[in-house]
């Protein structure tokens, strides 16, 4: 309704990827339910920062959250550096669609 606002869809960056619960949509069987025209703009992002940012979020901020939504707060986070570098300010508004409890046992909460 307000033509000011930028939907931005966000994607796993590559066919093999670890975003569990989100699809490389260039490779993968399309749900009917996607409208690939519905967003202004596509951002891909890669497992290995959604991996960083789900252990910066859990240890710095006490948000225990799942590796998608790691990777929406990383893209939302590429979007504000780009709106800074611009000189705009934005209000970026992002869903944190699931939580780390299926993943505590994954090898990436010990890496450094």
């Amino acid at each position: 309704m307000n033509p000011e606002i930028v939907a931005v869809s966000m994607q796993p960056d590559s066919p093999f990827h670890g975003l569990e619960g989100l699809k490389h949509m260039a490779t993968s069987i399309v749900p009917t339910i996607y409208d690939p025209w519905l967003a202004d703009r596509n951002l891909e992002m890669g497992t290995e920062p959604s991996y960083a940012m789900a252990k910066l979020l859990a240890r710095q901020e006490g948000i225990l959250v799942g590796i998608s939504a790691a990777a929406a707060v990383a893209a939302s986070l590429e979007i504000a550096r780009e709106e800074a570098a611009e000189g705009r300010s934005a209000v970026i508004v992002t869903v944190l669609p699931d939580s780390a409890d299926k993943y505590l046992s994954e090898r990436f909460w010990e890496e450094a």
